[in-house]
């Protein structure tokens, strides 16, 4: 297992050893996890060093999990190792997809740029084109080449949805947990509020890496929760969850000067992950939903943020979204005055 102390390695590492897999974790702390088995070993791994990696493969091995294959060098690492292994199961994502008109995830945003994809979305929608300019294009030049390869080594790609649970390094919830953390009483969702972008816990993830696992193939599957609930249902699940009421202000069209109402999950057009060939070809159903497991992942933010600052704890959050662009509270009280005032 490759990446085995990340949010989903952690999970799926205690899924394979529960299912009777002798497993070696690698990741590049060489971590443990508590609820690991005795008999997992770790090591510690840079899986840019192709002889690191070979070296860890060893004589062979009948499965490798990559969490962290992330452009042409990595997808070249496994083929490369394809007489050692007996298959392979190596995460992707929903971001590959794109819809008829070639928007997706990196037009998103743009003047007619939002993506609108059939409801669900079949693994057979279109996708970006492979390259290394961005992480969309990055992980399509991932399956493209080990699909490619299918003749010489079976390959599960599993296009996951928002990934959460403990342990994430960019968790989406943070939108809603640190508002009411910083007492906030309203909140602005931009689109109605309808932004619906598949969600997937890290468990039901490790559950289609436990199965692939056992049913070795070529296949591409789409990896989500059995429910997609819409942005203002998660933020109301997270109020239940903390014990809080907010005032959700719901404003149609996109955020106002791209600011206000924006959140981790804005998207104008429903992306709805299509789940039955994962059902049909590994027999798959989640171990759990989005509001059942909800409560740990939000307890676990709580704790991790506790006399902390948010851009101490989470940097690839700001990374990702700016350190201004998740909590404009200043911009937003503005709004919110001229939106009491009926001038917006």
């Amino acid at each position: 297992m490759i990446g085995a102390t990340g949010q989903i390695g952690r999970v799926a590492v205690a899924a394979l050893a529960e299912d009777g897999w002798e497993v070696c974790a690698a990741s590049l702390g060489g971590g443990r996890d508590e609820r690991w088995p005795e008999e997992v070993r770790s090591v510690r791994l840079d899986r840019d060093d192709d002889a690191a990696l070979a070296a860890v493969v060893g004589d062979g091995a009948e499965l490798l999990v990559d969490m962290v294959a992330f452009g042409r060098q990595h997808a070249h690492q496994i083929v490369g190792l394809a007489d050692r292994i007996g298959s392979a199961v190596v995460a992707s994502t929903g971001a590959v997809y794109e819809d008829d008109e070639g928007c997706g995830f990196e037009t998103n945003g743009e003047p007619g740029g939002s993506p609108r994809y059939p409801v669900p979305i079949p693994e057979t929608q279109r996708t970006v084109a492979p390259g290394d300019a961005t992480y969309a294009r990055a992980k399509a030049l991932v399956e493209r080449e080990l699909l490619a390869a299918a003749d010489v080594l079976p390959v599960t790609l599993l296009r996951a949805g928002a990934v959460y649970g403990p342990y994430c390094r960019t968790p989406r919830e943070l939108y809603f947990v640190q508002r009411a953390l910083d007492g906030r009483r309203r909140r602005v969702l931009a689109y109605g509020g309808r932004s619906r972008f598949h969600p997937v816990h890290v468990s039901n993830v490790a559950e289609l890496i436990r199965l692939a696992a056992r049913q070795p193939g070529t296949r591409v599957l789409n990896a989500g929760d059995p429910q997609a609930p819409t942005v203002a249902e998660i933020g109301a699940e997270i109020d239940a969850v903390l014990g809080r009421e907010t005032e959700t202000v719901l404003v149609e069209g996109p955020p106002s000067d791209g600011v206000v109402g924006t959140h981790p999950w804005a998207i104008e057009f429903p992306l709805v992950f299509d789940m039955t060939a994962a059902e049909r070809e590994l027999g798959y159903r989640p171990v759990t939903g989005y509001a059942e497991s909800l409560p740990a992942t939000v307890e676990w933010l709580v704790a991790e943020l506790r006399g902390r600052d948010w851009r101490d704890v989470f940097p690839k959050m700001v990374r990702n979204y700016g350190a201004d662009l998740l909590f404009p509270y200043e911009a937003e009280d503005a709004w919110l005055e001229a939106y009491d005032r009926g001038e917006v």
